[in-house]
């Protein structure tokens, strides 16, 4: 599977735990987080079929959730010795344990010095966000020297390329790299979003070879790839369709303040790459400063700020800074209809 490589600690305990299911040596407690769900699940598959024998999963298998979950009833699962396998699989999902009360803290630490060798317990963070605190200096003690902390982030523009291509594939379908980055420009660089839009997109697509008009046909883009092609639009001068795109937006009921946040967000990197242009900068300092998987996004900022001036883009973010300060202060202002009037003023300070 691909995975991304930000850093060299969460990345060596991304490539530890790959190492354990290929040696079939599991470790007794894992801690799993991050936005990439779909690597998250698939790890948890992996682990299962690793550990747990078709047929005995009533008895070895237990996934849990972790609201209403005592320490004292994880460590009764724990400690119940497996039937006709070696360990006992146990997911625990959505239990914060930097929020548990004193007592129960105790007891975790405690049972995280004690893990029973037969067991394998893996806390997985999905709906709640994964916080350590250092202040608790027991339990994160007890968590750095016990658990294998393993975060899943979105793989490298490079690996996911090779992934889609490969889902493809599996659909009968071709598709290249241009393409492919086209796709996770649109629809965004996850796994868990890219799997829903690769299968529609597969069974529209008439010819064997993936193309871009296929993927704008079906696929659900994300709002970055939309308000993209709305600052595109007011930078082309056209304001009917940076106004079309906008309504499309609201229609879907898409919260005004997010899209006003995304624009600011959009029309701050555009001003970042003239200012690249006018100091002889190129796409690579650009990839370096807002953290890009591939050169893609950086090529159309580029293109995006030729088509304008510092001066403009300096103005734009500021209007947009006003704006939001607005929406955030004033009651009762229409807040969809300020935007559209943030769009007439973006378009007339262009000339």
């Amino acid at each position: 599977m691909a995975y991304g490589k930000k850093t060299s600690k969460s990345n060596e305990a991304f490539q530890k735990l790959k190492a354990d299911l290929t040696a079939g040596t599991p470790d007794c407690a894992y801690i799993f987080y991050g936005e990439e769900s779909y690597l998250r699940e698939y790890y948890l598959g992996e682990l299962r079929k690793k550990l747990v024998p078709p047929g005995f999963e009533e008895f070895n298998y237990h996934r849990v959730e972790g609201r209403d979950l005592t320490v004292q009833s994880l460590t009764e699962m724990a400690e119940a010795m497996p039937m006709m396998a070696e360990r006992t699989f146990i997911v625990v999902t959505d239990l914060d344990l930097f929020k548990l009360n004193e007592e129960q803290r105790e007891k975790l630490i405690a049972f995280l010095d004690d893990i029973p060798p037969y067991a394998c317990v893996v806390f997985v963070y999905d709906t709640v966000e994964y916080k350590p605190n250092r202040t608790m200096k027991k339990l994160y003690k007890a968590i750095s020297d016990h658990v294998e902390t393993v975060e899943f982030r979105a793989a490298d523009s490079s690996d996911l390329v090779v992934w889609i291509a490969r889902r493809f594939k599996a659909l009968g379908k071709e598709i290249d790299r241009q393409t492919a980055e086209y796709l996770i420009f649109t629809c965004g660089g996850l796994m868990t979003g890219l799997v829903p839009e690769i299968a529609k997109i597969g069974a529209y697509a008439k010819g064997k070879t993936i193309t871009q008009k296929d993927i704008d046909a079906v696929a659900d883009p994300v709002l970055s790839a939309e308000v993209f092609k709305l600052s595109d639009a007011v930078l082309q001068g056209n304001y009917d369709l940076a106004s079309s795109i906008l309504g499309d937006l609201l229609k879907m009921q898409t919260e005004p303040i997010m899209i006003l946040a995304a624009l600011g967000s959009q029309l701050r990197r555009i001003y970042t790459a003239r200012m690249a242009l006018d100091s002889g900068r190129d796409k690579y300092w650009l990839m370096e400063l807002w953290d890009m998987k591939s050169d893609y996004p950086a090529k159309l900022l580029l293109s995006a700020a030729k088509r304008t001036t510092a001066g403009w883009c300096a103005d734009a973010v500021k209007m947009c800074q006003v704006l939001d300060r607005r929406m955030k202060s004033e009651k009762g202002i229409d807040a969809a209809g300020e935007l559209k009037l943030l769009l007439v003023r973006l378009g007339a300070r262009r000339t």
